[in-house]
Parts: structure tokens; C-alpha cells; sequence
């Protein structure tokens, strides 16, 4: 287990990838689908409060981060309209379901189900983006899921008590992240892997 303060570092890493996501919209290069952006702000934040309920320490920074950044992307998106992706019945059907999860939540007491609704609700709201990066993964950049990884990563490893309220909403954003990652890379994964077997093949 590593000491807490080392989640500072992966707050710095976080603010890091945020601000070149941010630029890569400002740029137009990067378009947010917004359904995402929304429920990846407001999943987190209720997470950390459940986490904290759990008595979770500063690992809860790392999930509280995860949901600041959509923040600024949000704020960013509605200024610069030209900059979100646009939404399409799809879109807005996974945030009905994403903000349905939220809603359930709240009617039990039991942490581990709260949280376990907050995390379903956040992995619908992947979907959105999910679709639009596998069609269209120029559209998106790798900063801010990369560093959002890495600060989840750090926080696990801060934990000392290794209860499902305070571990499982860094795992789920380590893995979707992951997932999204590999959506926005995969043709250059591949062109790789395809260039490294022709090389072997002329061996």
C-alpha cells in the first residue's frame, strides 16, 4: 500500500490530461458527446459521497477528479457550441437510463447498492461515446481517459480498507476508460500488430 499523499501526483497527471482535452475542444479537433460528459460529472461526485460514507481517505480524490474534468468539459462545450457532438434519440435514451440508475439509488440504504447504481448508471453513460469513437475516433483524444486511469490507479493503491464502496467506482472507470482507449487507438494498435507480424514473416 502506498502512502496516501501520493494521490496529489495523480491529481497533477489528472489536470494535466484535462487541460489538453479542453485545448483539443477549443481546437475542434475533439467533440464531446455531452449525454456522457453530464452523467461522467454527476455519477462520480455522488460516488465520492457514498465512498466517504464508507470511510474512504483521499482514495475518494481520485473518483471526485474523474468527475471535475467533465465538469470544465461541459462548461467549455456549452460556450463553444461548435465543439459537442451532436445528440441523436440513441444519445439521449442511454441518458434516460443513465440518470433512471441515479434516481434508483436513492431509494435504498444499503452503500453497496447505492454505489453499485451510480457505477451502472456511469458505464450507460459510455455508450454514447463508446459508438462515436469506434465510428468516428478521430473525434476524440486519449489525455483525459489515460490520465483519468492513471489517477484511479494511484488511489487503489492508497486503500486500506478494501471494501466494495470504496475500491469497485475506481475499477469501473479504470476499465471503461481502458475500453474507450482502445476505440479511439484501436487501427493503430492493429496497423502495429499487422506490421509486426509482416516483419517476422520476412524473417
Amino acid at each position: 500500500m502506498l502512502p496516501e499523499q501520493i494521490i496529489y501526483i495523480g491529481v497533477i497527471i489528472d489536470i494535466v490530461g484535462s487541460f489538453f482535452y479542453l485545448k483539443s475542444i477549443i481546437y475542434g479537433s475533439t467533440k464531446p458527446n455531452l449525454v456522457s460528459w453530464f452523467i461522467w460529472m454527476l455519477a462520480p461526485f455522488i460516488g465520492v459521497f457514498f465512498q466517504l460514507k464508507a470511510g474512504a481517505g483521499l482514495s475518494a480524490l481520485a473518483v471526485f477528479m474523474s468527475g471535475l474534468g467533465p465538469l470544465f468539459v461541459i462548461i467549455l462545450s456549452i460556450f463553444n457550441k461548435k465543439a459537442y457532438w451532436k445528440l441523436n434519440k440513441f444519445d439521449l435514451t442511454c441518458g434516460m437510463f443513465s440518470i433512471t440508475a441515479l434516481i434508483l439509488y436513492g431509494f435504498t440504504h444499503n452503500l453497496s447498492i447505492s454505489i453499485l447504481f451510480a457505477i451502472i448508471s456511469d458505464g450507460l453513460a459510455y455508450i454514447p461515446t463508446v459508438v462515436k469513437t469506434w465510428k468516428f475516433p478521430d473525434t476524440e483524444i486519449g489525455s483525459i481517459y489515460i490520465a483519468g486511469i492513471i489517477i484511479n490507479i494511484l488511489g487503489l493503491l492508497t486503500i486500506r480498507n478494501w471494501l466494495f464502496p470504496i475500491y469497485s467506482f475506481s475499477i469501473s472507470i479504470i476499465t471503461l476508460n481502458s475500453f474507450v482507449l482502445f476505440c479511439i487507438y484501436r487501427k493503430k494498435i492493429l496497423n502495429m500488430l499487422y506490421f509486426r507480424n509482416d516483419k517476422q514473416n520476412e524473417k
